[in-house]
């Protein structure tokens, strides 16, 4: 080919990509180049300029003296190194044990355990609130009936539960999508090699961690940064069930809250900013170690 030919079918391939870099650009670049640069100063959104007044690394440095912040921290990484297991394990067992279903039966269970994801978050919540309800919540009325407790639950009010039921609507919305994927890497995973490690007197048990496991690496791979990932940003289910109180607040949800809700204090905007820039790098940090880790099997 020559470099003519090649310069513009180059050029051809950036004009289509041109509608997609600039939206990137417009609407991740860009705000991410704003927060860091904000992170650095006291705007807040009262400020005519949008930087604001630079300050340096204050806002960084009062951020780890913030015991609300620290607790969110706390919270925030008990969601995600409780849920991204969970998830994982949970998906990857569904998955070994619908894989060779007849197709009916394999869409079936696809359709019921990928319903939640599709389904609105605000419409899930409401229904998993009102399962959770102290009065008449479907959870103390069967836990009552079978004599497992002698009165009600305030499930959603009781800093002892209320961060294990985020974390269970977590766990339930989270599985949709990982089960499909492993379902699918399953059913592409190279039988010719599972079948002669049968030959050679390998069990189930070693064939699959010998032979199939390895070839779902790159799935598995897959799964583990989007459910990090989602689990780092978990901030609806915080808001519309409780608001960040019982002990359930999380860094998404101070941010939230410092940005846009303590609109009466001067430098809020750059101090949520500054929360972001370190869960950004916390995201990044544990991301690519999964890469390192991958990579090492």
């Amino acid at each position: 080919m020559s470099r003519a030919l090649q310069r513009r079918e180059n050029i051809a391939g950036y004009l289509f990509m041109l509608p997609s870099l600039i939206f990137f650009a417009g609407f991740v670049i860009i705000p991410m180049v704003i927060c860091i640069l904000t992170s650095l100063t006291d705007a807040n959104m009262h400020d005519k300029s949008v930087l604001g007044s630079f300050i340096g690394l204050k806002n960084f440095v009062e951020l780890w003296q913030d015991a609300t912040f620290l607790e969110a921290l706390r919270n925030t990484f008990l969601i995600v190194i409780v849920s991204v297991p969970a998830v994982c394990a949970f998906s990857l067992w569904v998955g070994s044990a619908i894989y060779k279903m007849h197709s009916a039966a394999l869409s079936a269970f696809r359709c019921i355990f990928y319903l939640p994801v599709v389904t609105g978050s605000v419409a899930v919540t409401v229904v998993w609130k009102w399962m959770y309800n102290n009065y008449y919540g479907i959870f103390n009325y069967v836990l009552k009936g079978v004599g497992v407790i002698d009165k009600n639950i305030n499930w959603l009010g009781d800093s002892k539960t209320a961060l294990w039921c985020i974390i269970l609507i977590l766990f339930t919305t989270s599985v949709g999508q990982p089960i499909v994927l492993y379902v699918s890497a399953l059913g592409n995973v190279d039988q010719t090699l599972i079948e002669a490690a049968e030959v050679d007197g390998a069990t189930d048990m070693q064939a699959f961690w010998r032979v199939k496991w390895p070839q779902m690496m790159p799935t598995t791979l897959y799964i583990l940064v989007i459910t990090t990932i989602n689990s780092f940003q978990c901030f609806a289910l915080i808001q519309l069930l409780t608001s960040g109180g019982s002990g359930t607040n999380t860094v998404m949800y101070y941010i939230y809250y410092t940005a846009f809700k303590l609109t009466e204090q001067s430098g809020h905007f750059g101090y949520a900013n500054a929360m972001g820039v370190i869960l950004a790098i916390f995201i990044g940090a544990l991301s690519a170690l999964q890469f390192k880790l991958a990579e090492e099997k």
